[in-house]
């Protein structure tokens, strides 16, 4: 294969994982259900939803598996709720109490208009762990989760984190002015524009047919030629489109450094690292995290002093735990066996 026909295909794979969630079964997409503006857009699922009151937040989580197993807390990335860890979480349950939690912005947890920053979510987190969890928990975050799941394990209360996996988080490359390598404009960043411009925050404006015919147009030469369906498929439905305007204005991590926050990593890290291309051309980047960058997370954590992992799967989509869920699981469970906590 060319490397032109590989960064088709890595272009392609990245963006309609993104777009239609990394766990999206077609049968959760109700076509018949209202429009995304209004709150009755939700489907059942096959765990029990809970909320519980974080002070500013009422957060939206389910839980499995045994009180006497080792907590584990999962963090959605970005357009995903936190029924995308389900394909994973029976075999999860086996060896954790799961915790799985939808950010305020997404799923039915609460909006937040003008407050989506890092500090603020990793806040939430915090709050999370001492009301409902109560205990010490491992911790495990995809993308936008996966920099939250960094974020505990450098600024959680003491002793609440015991070890983190950063599941392909977008490190340096979702800053606005990163310390190296590509940025959020270099990367998913226009997608999420278009998102925040036609759909609008909380879903204020709901033109996505408009978005559907505007986006050859708004999108950049490598993001065309990516269809959109007909219909938000549900993930979007669940997800405040503010979100992607705080990433493209870079105000989500504004008082959040990635570079300061992983020089202050207290705890054993595991960081994967999936389906990348970096265009030398253009420096456009088509996955979480350049192989550079990836790099220089490794270097910080291990000057931090904390015990780090890197697994590469150059071969696997975004969602790890999406796509290849017994992947996923084998990987979390032959770290943690490999841990001296």
């Amino acid at each position: 294969m060319s490397e032109s026909e590989r960064s088709a295909n890595g272009r392609r794979d990245f963006l309609q994982t993104v777009l239609a969630a990394p766990v999206l079964a077609a049968t959760l997409v109700d076509t018949a259900q209202a429009e995304p503006a209004q709150r009755d857009v939700f489907v059942k699922h096959a765990y029990q939803e809970q909320t519980v009151n974080l002070g500013e937040v009422a957060m939206n989580y389910v839980v499995s598996g045994r009180a006497t197993n080792p907590a584990l807390l999962l963090i959605p990335g970005q357009t995903e709720s936190w029924w995308g860890y389900q394909a994973a979480m029976p075999r999860l349950a086996q060896h954790f109490e799961v915790f799985a939690v939808d950010l305020r912005g997404q799923g039915r947890s609460t909006r937040t208009p003008g407050r989506y920053t890092l500090d603020n979510m990793g806040n939430d987190l915090v709050r999370f762990i001492d009301r409902v969890i109560g205990r010490p928990s491992y911790v495990s975050g995809l993308s936008s989760g996966g920099v939250l799941s960094a974020w505990l394990s450098a600024y959680a209360k003491p002793g609440q984190i015991i070890a983190a996996l950063y599941e392909d988080p977008p490190l340096f490359a979702s800053e606005l002015r990163p310390a190296m390598g590509p940025g959020i404009r270099q990367s998913i960043g226009p997608l999420f524009d278009l998102w925040s411009s036609y759909l609008g925050d909380q879903w204020s404006i709901g033109a996505w047919d408009a978005m559907r015919e505007g986006a050859p147009e708004r999108l950049p030469d490598w993001m065309k030629g990516i269809p959109v369906p007909e219909e938000p498929p549900q993930n979007l439905k669940e997800y405040d489109p503010e979100w992607g305007r705080s990433f493209w204005t870079g105000s989500v991590a504004a008082s959040c450094d990635h570079e300061r926050m992983l020089r202050s990593v207290k705890v054993p890290v595991l960081l994967t690292h999936h389906r990348r291309i970096t265009i030398d051309a253009t420096g456009f980047l088509f996955g979480a995290m350049s192989d550079q960058q990836a790099q220089r997370v490794r270097e910080l954590l291990q000057a931090a002093g904390v015990p780090v992992e890197y697994r590469s799967f150059p071969d696997v989509g975004h969602s790890m735990h999406g796509e290849k869920p017994d992947l996923y699981v084998d990987t979390l469970l032959d770290w943690v066996k490999s841990l001296d906590v």
